[in-house]
């Protein structure tokens, strides 16, 4: 089976005449509402050489224009006087998060050619969530004009017998950086893998979408095979095949050999034990709560599926009332309920839906005039892979994993230019 991924030519400052504290800045997609965030990263890194130079964080996208020229700039200053060249390289991951628990990571390269964000697609990585196209021209539109390429992006693989991360986790190689993070980021050491170690990681990576392999964690050794599920960074990364499909369109053939055909990635196993799934609740506005509830009873008594039963407990000021599915289409009960607030708001034009963290933030927000709010059971880990592979990308904000802090900071680079 053709590889979807490969070794990369990773690009990091000397730590040692860098600040990797400094260097180190969340990613851009964080704090998107707190400029004030922000401002005190710029004050804490002062003059320092930073990844906050390379990319533009989302709160100032209404600056793009102003500050893109100079972040292009930058990008070119720091190759020439900051980046060191790592060729042929993967990185283990060693991340300290906020509640003290341990993510373990592989740094590598994933081939965009093996990657499609399309609903239904059967490639060796695809999308967890609906991609917004809509979304991507801006992001594209960035990454034309980079040198550079700094991963956010998360991906997972379903390996419940840890055989590709885990075993790197002991080795004693000297580490490239090992810094507390800023902002109460954590802590985040990482190294190169040696030659022994990236074949050993090649080899465990193949064995899990083998046929035997298929058969042995979904039942069926005939579904198309899926290596990588992207977990976090997924407009990131289609805005990365978006552009290469565009070079593809303007080069041809010669799009094969270009540096933007890949992408780098951060690897991580669903089954870590510090990769937590939180759900995201569903609160609705400008309703009649009565008419919410009963209107959901009858569209609950149309569902004719074969997934496992499900319920949702329902919630307004006025009353507390558990509704069942005992046929749903979906595997997820947050799919089940997604379909059904779809179709009310596009016969309620006054109504809304909002994506809320937190039991306590719904029972808040429920206990207010005209709202209706929505608790139910988030998906487990172990469902994950399977509805993906089974349905295709989950629904909008199905879950979360952990607090905005713990999310990736911008570290490596690669170059995305001949």
């Amino acid at each position: 089976m053709k590889k979807c991924y490969s070794t990369a030519n990773i690009l990091l400052p000397d730590f040692k005449k860098t600040d990797a504290q400094k260097w180190a800045v969340i990613a851009c997609d964080q704090f998107t509402s707190e400029p004030e965030y922000w401002e005190d990263v710029s004050r804490i890194i002062g003059d320092a050489p930073s990844t906050l130079d390379l990319f533009l964080p989302e709160v100032y996208l209404s600056e793009a224009s102003e500050r893109l020229p100079k972040i292009h700039k930058q990008m070119k200053n720091h190759l020439e006087n900051i980046l060191i060249p790592y060729e042929n390289a993967m990185m283990s991951v060693e991340r300290t998060l906020s509640d003290g628990s341990v993510r373990n990571g592989l740094i590598l390269a994933l081939d965009l050619e093996c990657y499609d964000y399309a609903k239904g697609s059967t490639a060796l990585t695809r999308a967890s969530e609906k991609t917004v196209l809509e979304r991507l021209p801006p992001r594209v539109a960035i990454r034309r004009q980079a040198d550079i390429e700094l991963p956010h992006t998360m991906i997972f693989i379903d390996d419940p017998d840890k055989k590709v991360i885990e075993p790197l986790e002991n080795a004693k190689t000297e580490y490239l950086y090992d810094t507390d993070l800023m902002k109460g980021g954590g802590h985040i050491r990482g190294r190169l893998l040696t030659e022994e170690e990236k074949a050993q990681v090649s080899k465990a990576l193949d064995e899990l979408v083998t046929p035997e392999a298929m058969l042995k964690r979904y039942g069926d050794a005939s579904l198309a095979p899926m290596l990588f599920a992207v977990g976090d960074g997924n407009h990131s990364l289609a805005s990365a095949k978006a552009f290469y499909e565009e070079l593809k369109m303007n080069i041809g053939d010669e799009a094969k050999d270009h540096p933007a055909r890949y992408a780098l990635c951060e690897i991580v196993n669903i089954h870590d034990e510090a990769i937590k799934f939180e759900p995201i609740y569903r609160v609705m506005f400008g309703v009649d709560p009565y008419d919410v509830l009963n209107s959901l009873k009858e569209y609950a008594n149309t569902l004719d599926g074969t997934e496992e039963a499900q319920g949702t407990l329902v919630i307004s000021k006025d009353f507390e009332e558990i509704v069942g599915f005992a046929k749903p289409r979906h595997q997820l009960t947050v799919g089940t309920l997604e379909s059904f607030i779809k179709g009310y708001l596009k016969t309620h034009a006054d109504a809304s839906c909002d994506y809320i963290h937190g039991e306590n933030s719904v029972r808040t927000l429920s206990a207010k005039e005209n709202t209706i709010g929505f608790l139910f059971e988030g998906i487990h880990k172990e469902q994950f892979f399977p509805t993906v592979i089974r349905e295709g990308s989950l629904p909008k904000k199905t879950f979360s994993m952990g607090h905005a802090e713990d999310k990736r900071y911008y570290l490596e680079a690669r170059k995305i230019k001949n």
